[in-house]
């Protein structure tokens, strides 16, 4: 079969949106659906953008892919099965933000504009428009297929979106639930479905526990403050991650007999920091609340039920609590730093301050504090730093990490001599906050005579 020349960037791909598209490159696009629900289809992300080719190697973009499929579906006896085949198929080949932006102009399309008066926005803080049934809407005019199909892309952003996202979940929800409130009643209760029923719901005589993916929840209760009740709640959390489409971004409520936070002055006094007090008060909890930590942790995701001023990714409370225990958890707290968003995370500074306080100025401290300051803009100093560090035995902790400076950095750190300076001076910065400016002369001229050389030292 003979194909007219790739028309898409770089002749990378077939653009099939246009009118006079050949039914050859037609048949290819229909042959690359099917091929994506059976397994054949391949994808490559080697240039932009993001292919998939069918069998036969011919190539398309996903999101046209999936609007030509999604235009061809009837609306009255919606296939929400089959939808959803496909859409899985498509997620799984190129990831969700691929094929996100055409789901939900799709809802907002087929949904919104068909079935609601669209407002306006009273404001610019709100994302989506009010939106109201229309009134001679009658329900037999709403597909319930494709009601359940609204309710498959609104947990599909809270699953495999960023954390974001579930703005528009709730959105798609708001609208589903106008019309059909027993089915969002149901996502409430039982969530997409896919969970297994032991994470579903979980009760023991120890706790009793809940965890439901389309509203990205995890709710904990503790009947006992025990060891053997933390370390029960311990693994229900981790078989909860454990599952792979729980999305990354989610609440931890928890409620306890034992009001026990962090000695880390600033945080949130939520349940996720009441847990982590209370379990690390146990020795045999620590390899468990180390697991939950790793598969907590991840870039760009975050705890859903902590104010913006106080956001903090998935794992924080276990990885804080574990860090004041001393230095063998430090390879673990370094890590987590390495994963904070440098804009938007702060917590980990009031950890940092607690840390240093607690154990004071030493070589593997000092290796913290490096990651530390590189994980926010400017990692401003407690108070007592000053003091904490005006003696021979922490002054010589800060040389020795100078002098293999190199070891605290990632590769591609080293690799850069600029950045390696700037990584030193916030160091600095940390420790003498402005004083560390201009070769430290402020802090030098103050300094005690026996410790002046040392000072010296640590500003050339």
């Amino acid at each position: 079969m003979s194909l007219p020349k790739r028309d898409g960037i770089n002749d990378r791909y077939y653009l099939i949106h246009k009118p006079d598209t050949s039914p050859e490159v037609l048949a290819e696009v229909d042959l690359c659906i099917r091929d994506m629900l059976n397994g054949t289809a391949r994808e490559n992300h080697s240039a932009y953008p993001t292919v998939v080719r069918n069998h036969n190697g011919t190539p398309f973009l996903p999101d046209q892919l999936l609007e030509r499929y999604l235009t061809g579906l009837l609306l009255k006896k919606f296939p929400c099965e089959d939808a959803v085949s496909v859409c899985d198929a498509m997620r799984r080949l190129v990831g969700w933000e691929e094929i996100r932006y055409t789901l939900e102009k799709y809802i907002e399309k087929q949904l919104q504009e068909r079935f609601f008066l669209v407002g306006e926005r009273d404001d610019g803080f709100t994302v989506f428009p009010p939106c109201t049934v229309l009134p001679e809407l009658r329900p037999e005019d709403v597909d319930e297929g494709l009601l359940h199909f609204a309710c498959y892309v609104a947990v599909c952003c809270t699953m495999y979106g960023q954390s974001f996202e579930s703005l528009t979940t709730e959105h798609i929800l708001g609208l589903v639930s106008q019309l059909r409130p027993d089915l969002v009643k149901q996502l409430k209760t039982a969530g997409s479905g896919k969970l297994p029923k032991d994470i579903q719901r979980r009760k023991t005589e120890h706790f009793t526990a809940s965890a439901n993916d389309a509203f990205a929840t995890i709710r904990i209760t503790a009947k006992a403050a025990t060891e053997e009740c933390y370390a029960e709640i311990l693994d229900y959390l981790c078989a909860v991650l454990s599952q792979e489409e729980f999305p990354r971004s989610y609440s931890v409520e928890f409620r306890g007999k034992e009001k026990l936070y962090l000695p880390i002055p600033g945080l949130p006094k939520k349940g996720v920091n009441q847990l982590f007090a209370c379990a690390v008060q146990y020795p045999s909890l620590h390899p468990a609340m180390e697991r939950y930590a790793r598969l907590a942790m991840r870039e760009f995701e975050w705890y859903q039920n902590l104010a913006d001023e106080a956001c903090a990714m998935p794992g924080t409370f276990a990885v804080f609590a574990l860090g004041l225990e001393g230095e063998r958890w430090a390879p673990l707290v370094t890590e987590y730093l390495d994963f904070c968003d440098d804009e938007h995370s702060s917590l980990q500074g009031k950890f940092l301050h607690a840390l240093i306080r607690k154990f004071g100025f030493q070589p593997w401290t000092l290796g913290v504090l490096v990651r530390g300051a590189l994980s926010m803009q400017w990692l401003e100093p407690a108070k007592e730093f000053r003091s904490l560090i005006a003696n021979a035995e922490s002054l010589d902790a800060l040389l020795t990490v100078k002098r293999r400076f190199s070891a605290y950095l990632l590769p591609e750190e080293n690799k850069d001599p600029k950045f390696r300076a700037i990584a030193w001076q916030s160091l600095l910065w940390a420790i003498w906050g402005k004083n560390s400016e201009n070769g430290g002369s402020k802090v030098i001229k103050t300094a005690p005579k026996e410790l002046k050389e040392k000072y010296q030292q640590v500003f050339a």
